[in-house]
């Protein structure tokens, strides 16, 4: 069976099912026992929240859903470190590549969106972060931020991939945090990626990004200020963002060759640097 990213044809939100199998009969969730639906290549399709990890949050609209992996088969506690391997890749793969998750909430997941028996089709979520931290059973576990997607994406499978696309206008919304203290940072260094060195001048002027080592909102709580910003290239923004580099305790670059190059009067939190490190360096 293909894997479907998107709505399911005919099954509107809010739709019941008793069980599993008629879940999977449905298309809405394929797997009859895993939580997450997807695959490290394709990404993930869908999610069942069903009470199996005790640090999950769910505040209806936002999900701060635990991955797969680490806990007794027996006794259904954590008691090893997940990996960011199989479902867990899934989920990063579609934040990655922005891919639509079909959530489904079971009784048994302790929220006030639950339904009071079976399962409940709750409707498209994009995966708006991932993250590795210590979960309360003292093992690191990985954590997606999932947010309601308020608007429809059609259905479609891999296979038709492979087909001529229809050439249609997309919009597409970035929200940019261009703040003062973002401003004032990319002014310092005149516009020059703090890891390259390089600087984008583009017909309306220089061009770089204002990247937050603490990310804000909940659940990291990052501060909108200079000892938690860095001023990045696109590329490095994107890279930082994803884990593949961090910054060490004496500015040297993990993951990367050279020294992050600070201003005299850029003074960094090293407090944020050691939360990237541990939240976001999963080959750490």
């Amino acid at each position: 069976m293909a894997r479907h990213f998107g709505a399911i044809p005919g099954v509107m939100e809010g739709a019941s099912f008793v069980n599993r199998q008629e879940l999977r009969e449905s298309g809405v969730h394929l797997p009859t026992q895993a939580g997450i639906s997807g695959s490290a290549l394709e990404g993930a399709d869908s999610i069942v929240l069903s009470g199996g990890y005790e640090d999950d949050h769910d505040e209806g609209a936002v999900i701060v859903y635990t991955g797969e992996g680490g806990r007794d088969p027996v006794t259904g506690r954590q008691v090893k470190h997940q990996q960011l391997v199989r479902g867990n890749l899934a989920l990063a793969v579609s934040h990655r590549d922005g891919l639509p998750v079909r959530v489904t909430r079971g009784s048994r997941h302790l929220s006030a969106f639950s339904p009071p028996s079976g399962y409940e089709y709750a409707g498209l979520y994009r995966v708006e972060d991932h993250w590795r931290e210590v979960g309360k059973s003292g093992f690191f576990i990985w954590r997606f931020r999932l947010t309601k997607w308020e608007h429809a994406w059609p259905a479609h499978s891999l296979q038709e991939a492979t087909q001529q696309p229809a050439r249609r206008l997309v919009l597409v919304q970035r929200i940019v945090r261009d703040t003062a203290a973002a401003r004032a940072l990319k002014a310092m260094y005149d516009h020059r990626c703090q890891v390259c060195g390089e600087r984008l001048d583009t017909a309306a002027g220089p061009y770089a990004e204002a990247a937050h080592i603490r990310p804000l909102g909940a659940p990291h709580h990052g501060p909108d200020t200079a000892d938690n910003l860095l001023c990045l290239c696109p590329n490095h923004h994107v890279l930082f963002d994803f884990g593949a580099f961090g910054i060490g305790e004496d500015l040297q670059l993990l993951g990367l060759p050279g020294h992050l190059h600070v201003h005299p009067q850029h003074q960094l939190d090293p407090a944020h640097l050691e939360y990237h490190r541990t939240s976001y360096l999963h080959w750490k």
